[in-house]
């Protein structure tokens, strides 16, 4: 996690100094020439000519290029945010054939606190659970974004505690599961780790941060396709022989033996995706903003891990699946201060022939946060 917040962190200073460049307009040269001599007659010549720029200049200029009818720039350099959230973490093994055998586990949700800071395009923060301050089953969830007209980044890393349920269990048709439901499972352990980076087409006249990041302020409804590039690492580690004794405890005589799919210790996903989507911002009244984004990703997949049944002690798989992406934003933003809420929620589909899972994990978030220190530009007008 370092070495990723470290890499943001010099990605976003290099992005922001890019930027103050870029800010500078009609820059010229002043090229001064000895006289030219006509007919033996001196003539002086000033030339002015534009100067060359380098393409990423030219390329980064261009991000915060705004449509002011449609957008209202950023006023503040920095901001500070107190976030609550409450997380959604699901996670459904599967194994194959026409009976198969399949288990469903998430956490009881619970509140998540945390600050967050912003300086320019960097916006970063970390959030805890209450309730397990002090103990060592601590939840972490770090989240990194970095925001343009044009181009966002989104950086986030998830660990879990081990204090999941079985929340469904398939053993069958004819094998009643209703015993395993709700019951405590501590065998389970998951985290995710991964990117995703994503190009807005109609990025003048609409902005993605006003819904999403609170740092500009949407005037007029607008929407817009977006396409983008992701990558995810997600781990799960099952003591598959905690869940075959929970089984047997549970259901007694009508307990059955878990598949050779199930048997598993940990298991890895590598997840490179290209998705495409549609957003759109409606402004319903003065400074209130609804936003909602909807991606699809074509994802490619491939995973190891460590299966302990006999006729296949190691397996890998690749395939081709469709992961899905939702934004939904309702914020209130006056400039100076800001309030709302946002829901995210991210589906990721592993399937091969013999093993197959579902990962399915969101947040609601309710912050309000305080922007300050004007830009120069701003500092005449107040």
């Amino acid at each position: 996690m370092k070495r990723e917040v470290k890499l943001a962190s010099i990605i976003a200073l290099l992005l922001s100094a890019l930027v103050g460049r870029a800010q500078e307009r009609n820059d010229t040269t002043t090229i001064e020439r000895s006289p030219i001599l006509v007919d033996s007659v001196p003539v002086d010549t000033v030339v002015s000519a534009p100067r060359k720029l380098g393409v990423v200049r030219r390329t980064v200029r261009g991000f915060d290029r705004l449509n002011d009818d449609y957008i209202e720039q950023q006023h503040y350099v920095c901001t500070v945010m107190l976030q609550a959230t409450h997380s959604y973490d699901n996670y459904s093994l599967s194994s194959a054939g026409d009976d198969r055998q399949k288990v469903t586990f998430s956490p009881d949700s619970k509140l998540k606190v945390g600050p967050y800071v912003g300086w320019k395009w960097f916006f970063a923060g970390y959030t805890f659970e209450l309730g397990n301050i002090g103990f060592g089953n601590l939840k972490q969830q770090f989240d990194l974004s970095i925001y343009s007209s044009q181009i966002g980044l989104d950086i986030f890393y998830r660990r879990t505690g081990n204090d999941y349920k079985l929340r469904n269990a398939h053993f069958g048709s004819d094998v009643d599961t209703k015993l395993l439901e709700g019951v405590s499972f501590d065998g389970l352990k998951a985290g995710i780790t991964g990117f995703n980076i994503y190009y807005i087409f109609n990025h003048g006249r609409f902005s993605y941060p006003a819904a999403f990041a609170q740092s500009t302020i949407q005037k007029i409804s607008c929407g817009t396709w977006m396409a983008g590039i992701g990558y995810t690492r997600n781990s799960i580690d099952l003591d598959y022989d905690r869940l075959q004794q929970l089984i047997d405890e549970k259901l007694g005589q009508q307990t059955v033996q878990l598949d050779s799919g199930l048997m598993f210790n940990s298991v890895k996903y590598y997840d490179f995706s290209l998705s495409a989507g549609y957003g759109y911002n409606w402004v319903f009244a003065k400074n209130c903003l609804f936003g909602v984004c909807m991606q699809a990703a074509l994802a490619h997949k491939r995973s190891s891990g460590i299966v302990t049944a006999a006729e296949d002690m190691n397996f890998s798989f690749r395939n081709i699946n469709i992961d899905g992406i939702g934004r939904f934003g309702l914020v209130y933003n006056n400039m100076k201060w800001y309030a709302g809420a946002s829901v995210i929620l991210h589906t990721y589909n592993y399937r091969k022939s013999r093993f197959s899972t579902n990962n399915t994990f969101g947040s609601l978030n309710i912050y309000a946060g305080y922007n300050f220190l004007l830009k120069k530009k701003y500092r005449k007008q107040e």
